[in-house]
């Protein structure tokens, strides 16, 4: 898709629209929580105004991550999208460990609170939030970014709901310390909520094996194909959800197979059909001095080592 396409897509109206309607939540929770002094409303508003700044960034990793690849970035941009899903992640669980402490503090100094204002405010807001969630719950099932901007109008969404239900509460019962109760609650779901996506995010950044994928499962898979001797210096990782990536050398039988290079094909064919990995680099050797060494140790391209005096023990012989 062109830039021009992608800027006028329905995932990027509905991202824009949402902008749109969280921006007058904000204004509504924040000023409706200020005249009747709800910390409820005012956290949600708060809460709101962060999820402002997700949209936003997951309408520019959006867009950024349909750039090509250049001489300077030859993954091109695709990573946006798992920065602006770890940023959210991130930025969900501080906003939580903020609204706990003043719910605390709330909870020590109570303050008076009309129950059946916050229920009209915070009700608004939860339809709002519904809406937002429902534009953006197709692109989520497999983007990692718009998962984290769903995922904040979700949070939102229970927010409500746990506001409406506070002033229901202070409503009948008077008790306003139901208020930051419930703000803590809210606090528990938030972090529950984000953590999956918080350590999804932090290991594609960090260049985890998918958790999808078993190393080992892939390792005998290859192994199995006549030909194949070894598998050894084996790198798996996700540039995003989307697009995994396996580098990999193998040692060849060369009493099985005269030709070594008649080999790839068959690798890259059964790795493509059974694990859905179709971006690989092998490399085939017929001698090897590390056979044993499953997975590469890149400690020594740091230790004083260059690229002109390798460690004997990755020179390779093919």
């Amino acid at each position: 898709m062109t830039q021009s396409g992608l800027t006028n897509s329905p995932l990027t109206f509905r991202l824009k629209l949402g902008l749109v309607i969280n921006g007058i939540i904000i204004l509504a929770e924040f000023i409706g929580g200020y005249v009747i002094n709800s910390l409820g409303l005012m956290s949600d508003a708060g809460h709101n105004l962060i999820d402002q700044g997700s949209l936003l960034l997951a309408l520019y990793a959006h867009i950024l991550a349909t750039q090509p690849a250049t001489e300077h970035r030859t993954f091109g941009y695709h990573r946006a999208g798992t920065i602006a899903a770890f940023l959210n992640s991130l930025l969900l669980i501080f906003t939580g460990g903020i609204i706990g402490v003043l719910a605390l503090d709330r909870m020590f100094s109570p303050v008076d609170i009309p129950g059946f204002w916050v229920m009209v405010i915070a009700g608004i807001s939860l339809i709002a939030n519904l809406a937002v969630a429902l534009l953006l719950r197709r692109g989520a099932e497999n983007d990692l970014n718009i998962r984290g901007a769903f995922l904040h109008m979700v949070m939102d969404a229970w927010m409500s709901l746990g506001v409406i239900i506070a002033g229901l509460g202070i409503a009948l019962t008077g008790l306003t310390i139901l208020d930051p109760l419930m703000s803590i609650l809210i606090v528990v779901i938030i972090v529950k909520g984000s953590w999956p996506l918080f350590r999804e995010s932090l290991d594609i950044l960090l260049e985890s094996t998918p958790p999808h994928l078993k190393t080992s499962d892939i390792v005998a898979t290859i192994e199995i194909i006549p030909g194949v001797k070894k598998v050894h210096d084996l790198h798996i990782w996700a540039v995003e959800p989307r697009i995994v990536m396996l580098t990999c050398h193998v040692l060849v039988d060369t009493e099985a197979v005269q030709d070594k290079d008649q080999l790839l094909q068959p690798i890259q064919s059964t790795l493509s059909s059974k694990f859905g990995i179709h971006h690989l680099t092998v490399q085939l050797e017929t001698e090897c001095q590390e056979q044993g060494d499953l997975h590469c140790n890149l400690s020594y391209l740091t230790n004083g080592s260059t690229a002109t005096d390798p460690s004997p023990s990755h020179l390779h012989h093919h």
